[in-house]
């Protein structure tokens, strides 16, 4: 089986290309040629996919380097013509730098979360950070109900716990 195809049809990949470019970016890499460079008018034509589907699903692809290209000059008209070809071989690249990108985020949620006591609206549902809550006198803005001391510990153990798990994937732990 092509390493194409067999990426595409791992459901886990599957869905993180479906994450990027939707259906019809699926349906496009379904049928994108393995062979070849190919440009975005003849990728339109062969896959029968809106011009602009196409070019915006081979950018977001060239973002995350899974797709490259090569421009040539028509010496004539002066046009650039874009030549495309997949590189899927770069998926688990992209799949980790996304990975670190979410472990760096959660990371920083899990420092705010430990840094801060929290109070919340049992009216309205607002939460609000100590400061917050003192500059409005621990009454909801919206309700003027007093609030109460909100225990986020069961937030912070799935924080952590989210975090050990991505870090044993991409091999920190």
């Amino acid at each position: 089986m092509d390493p194409t195809d067999e990426a595409i049809n791992d459901p886990a990949i599957r869905a993180y290309l479906f994450r990027l470019v939707k259906d019809e970016g699926l349906n496009l890499l379904e049928r994108f040629p393995r062979e070849g460079e190919h440009s975005d008018e003849e990728l339109a034509a062969k896959t029968g996919i809106n011009l602009n589907s196409v070019r915006h699903t081979l950018y977001t692809l060239y973002e995350k380097r899974l797709a490259e290209y090569h421009r040539i000059k028509n010496n004539e008209t002066g046009w650039l013509t874009y030549l495309w070809q997949l590189r899927i071989d770069h998926i688990y690249d992209a799949i980790r730098e996304d990975m670190a990108l979410v472990l760096e985020k959660l990371s920083r949620r899990e420092k705010y979360e430990e840094e801060n006591d929290f109070y919340i609206c049992k009216d309205c549902h607002l939460i609000f950070t100590f400061p917050q809550a003192m500059n409005i006198e621990f009454k909801c803005p919206d309700c003027d109900q007093p609030m109460s001391h909100f225990d986020n510990e069961m937030l912070l153990r799935s924080l952590k716990q989210r975090i050990s798990d991505i870090q044993k994937s991409l091999g920190h732990a």
